[in-house]
C-alpha cells in the first residue's frame, strides 16, 4: 500500500512541479472558450421570449420588438461571465494535450481522496479542503480567456449575427485568432479513458491485497514468537 500512495504522489508532484512549463497555450484557451460560448448559447437559443427594445416617443411609434433567441442581449448574457466557467475545469494529468483539461475530478485526485476517506495519511502539501481549488493551469487560462474574449469581441458578435452556420472553434480560433502551426489542439478529440480507469483500480486493488498479506504475515509470525 506503501509502494501504492508513494507512486500516487510522485505523479501529483510531477504535474505541480511543471505547472508552469504547461500552462495552457492560445488553442487551448481558444477551444475551451468557444465549447462554454456554445454551450451557454444552446441552453438559450430555444427561448421564444419577445424583447421589446427602443423608446416610446411623443410621435407615437410603437418599440421595436425581436425574438430574444437573435437579440444583442442573449449574446452578452452568455458572454457575460463566460470565462468564469473555465474555474469548473480540473487538470487530468493522465491525458494528453488539450484533453487534460476536463469537468469532474481527475482519476488521481479521486484515487487520493478515497485513500483519505479510508483513513490513510495522505501529504500533499497543502490542506485537504484546497484540493478542489482552481490549479494554477486552470486560473491561467482564465485569465488568457478574459484578454482573447476582449480582444476577439467584435469576432464573436460577427459570429453570432452572422455566421452561426459554422462551429465558434473554427470561425474564431481557425480564421481568425491561431496561425496554421498553432491549430492542433482543436482535432483532439475525447475518446474515453475506461482503460485506464479500470488500471488504477486494479492497482488499488492489488495494494489492498499486498497490504492484507502483510498483515497475514505479521500475524504469524506473532504466533510463531508466542509458540
Amino acid at each position: 500500500m506503501k509502494l501504492f500512495i508513494l507512486a500516487l504522489l510522485c505523479v501529483y508532484s510531477f504535474v505541480t512541479a511543471t505547472e508552469d512549463e504547461r500552462l495552457p497555450n492560445k488553442c487551448e484557451v481558444c477551444k475551451f472558450l468557444s465549447v462554454e460560448l456554445q454551450d451557454a448559447l444552446q441552453k438559450t437559443g430555444r427561448s421564444k421570449e419577445v424583447l421589446e427594445v427602443g423608446e416610446v416617443l411623443d410621435t407615437g411609434k410603437r418599440r421595436r420588438k425581436i425574438k430574444y433567441n437573435t437579440s444583442e442581449t442573449r449574446l452578452t448574457e452568455a458572454v457575460d461571465n463566460i470565462c468564469e466557467r473555465i474555474l469548473q475545469y480540473n487538470v487530468h494529468a493522465e491525458r494528453p494535450g488539450s484533453l487534460r483539461y476536463a469537468k469532474g475530478a481527475s482519476q488521481t485526485m479521486t484515487t487520493l481522496k478515497n485513500l483519505v476517506h479510508k483513513g490513510v495519511r495522505v501529504e500533499l502539501g497543502l490542506p485537504f479542503e484546497l484540493w478542489d481549488e482552481p490549479s494554477v493551469e486552470v486560473s491561467d487560462m482564465k485569465k488568457q480567456c478574459e484578454t482573447m474574449l476582449e480582444q476577439y469581441e467584435d469576432v464573436v458578435e460577427d459570429w453570432y449575427f452572422h455566421h452561426q452556420d459554422h462551429r465558434l472553434e473554427n470561425f474564431l480560433c481557425e480564421t481568425h485568432v491561431l496561425k496554421t502551426s498553432e491549430q492542433e489542439c482543436l482535432n483532439e478529440m475525447w475518446k474515453g479513458d475506461v482503460g485506464k480507469k479500470q488500471g488504477a483500480e486494479e492497482a488499488e486493488s492489488n495494494s489492498a491485497e499486498e497490504e492484507e498479506a502483510n498483515d497475514r504475515k505479521e500475524e504469524e509470525g506473532k504466533t510463531h514468537e508466542e509458540l
